[in-house]
């Protein structure tokens, strides 16, 4: 629901995407992480307490878009999918970044999403939300492999779409309520 009490739209996704027609547009889903090398941009829609995990080398122009619903594998029974963890999907990404040239001391990353868009049920009882726990968990992971996180856009209670370009890493950021932002 948006602030009046109607459905929640995503803006017009076209306008905010552009209409390149020498971009390869990726569009990641949700529990999926995909790669690509310049001049591809990256899409994922519905961010609301997911996060998006974006990585880059900038000297390959090599990056990575992750859409992760979950912060640990082991807390979920259907965990199958390793791309739908944050405590997993960082070593996927890594992993098929540097098969495709990518070195790991250049890799930054990004984070968006983390979103509180339920009622803080938990949260009053002081145990945080399925969206901080997912930041969290995220933040740790990179750290623990040593990679920094460049630029964040996490939290508050509203869903947000982003479109990463890989030719330059940056990404830019548009909540439901149609506030744009590059980072």
């Amino acid at each position: 629901m948006d602030r009046t009490g109607g459905s929640v739209r995503f803006p017009d996704v076209q306008r905010m995407i552009g209409s390149s027609e020498t971009a390869l547009m990726v569009k990641v889903g949700m529990a999926r992480y995909k790669v690509a090398a310049a001049p591809a941009r990256m899409m994922t829609l519905a961010l609301g307490s997911c996060v998006g995990i974006v990585l880059h080398d900038p000297v390959t122009r090599i990056g990575a878009l992750a859409h992760v619903m979950h912060p640990r594998r082991d807390r979920v029974r259907n965990n199958v999918n390793r791309a739908k963890f944050a405590d997993t999907v960082i070593d996927l990404m890594l992993g098929r970044m540097m098969k495709q040239g990518a070195e790991k001391s250049r890799i930054r990353a990004k984070l968006f999403g983390g979103a509180c868009m339920f009622a803080r049920i938990g949260a009053n009882r002081g145990l945080p939300t399925i969206g901080e726990e997912n930041v969290a968990v995220s933040r740790s992971e990179l750290a623990a492999r040593g990679i920094p996180i460049v630029a964040e856009a996490t939290g508050g209670e509203k869903g947000r779409m982003l479109v990463f370009d890989v030719a330059d890493g940056s990404v830019r950021v548009r909540d439901a309520w149609n506030n744009e932002e590059v980072y």
